[in-house]
This record gives structure tokens, sequence and C-alpha cells, in this order.
């Protein structure tokens, strides 16, 4: 069966969310273990970017699971969407826990 959604805003979508996890990946390059994050100012700052990356790919998820009816998301069942997802509520609401 064949579902219509925008894929040009689906792919760029999942363009911005590699973007965000290459971003992830070379700032954290340093951080050694979840105190390197508490340490000193750069530590900090290293934080809050990566947890606005994560922020930036849930709600990319979220969006891609709406243009698409849920259908793309749920081809690839060994990913745990819903937490993926779920992270940048935890990290929105709940940041300063």
């Amino acid at each position: 069966m064949y579902f219509m959604y925008d894929n040009e805003l689906v792919l760029d979508l999942l363009q911005n969310i590699h973007w965000a996890i290459t971003q992830i990946q070379h700032r954290s390059a340093d951080i050694d273990s979840y105190e390197d994050f508490l340490d000193e100012d750069k530590g900090r700052a290293t934080l809050d970017s990566t947890c606005m990356q994560f922020i930036n790919i849930g709600e990319a998820l979220k969006k891609i699971d709406q243009l698409t009816s849920g259908k793309l998301l749920q081809k690839y069942p060994e990913i745990d969407w819903k937490a993926a997802m779920g992270m940048r509520d935890v990290i929105t609401h709940h940041y300063f826990d």
C-alpha cells in the first residue's frame, strides 16, 4: 500500500535529525561522564547545547510521525520511537530536575 505525504519535508526533517546527531557527537566528544557536564561552564554549555539538539530531534520525529500518519516510523519497530520522542518532553518539561 502506498501512502502519500510530503517527501521533501520528511527528507528535510531527516537531514535535520542527522545534523543534530552530528552536533551532539561533536560537541560532547570530550565528555567522559555526567560529571563533565557539571564541573565547569564549558561542560554546562555543552549540556545545554546537547539538550537543545535532543529537543530538535524529538520535535522532528514527532513531525515526521504526524506527516506520515505514523506509517514511516512503524517500518522500523526495532527503534523505540516513543522513547526518542519522549526524551524531548523530559528535557523540555523537567530540565531542572
